[in-house]
């Protein structure tokens, strides 16, 4: 499995407004179908000057689903944040294989 993960990076101030439209994104990259499932979390990074970070992992149904996103769909969907954000909030992304999944319940 194949785990696209992004990263973004931008001042505290952004949020209100930044995690709605994320979301909103979010939803739009999952409604390609080439997508599994995502994960949206904060990195948990004290920032003394007040930024804040998040990451978005998408589980891609292959390597050759990703490729597909990356050529039909990620320019689109990356010039929506770019228009909304410009150079407000940093981006970069990062390709992940899954070596192993583990789960714990506790019931």
């Amino acid at each position: 499995m194949v785990i696209y993960n992004v990263t973004c990076n931008m001042h505290s101030s952004l949020e209100a407004e930044w995690i709605p439209w994320i979301r909103e994104h979010i939803a739009k990259v999952l409604g390609t179908g080439l997508f599994i499932d995502a994960r949206f979390t904060r990195v948990l990074v004290e920032d003394k000057d007040g930024y804040s970070t998040f990451s978005i992992q998408y589980k891609a149904i292959d390597k050759e689903a990703l490729q597909k996103y990356y050529d039909d769909f990620a320019p689109a969907l990356r010039q929506e944040g770019l228009t909304k954000f410009g150079e407000r909030v940093l981006s970069f992304r990062t390709e992940l294989e899954l070596i192993d999944e583990y789960n714990v319940r506790r019931d």
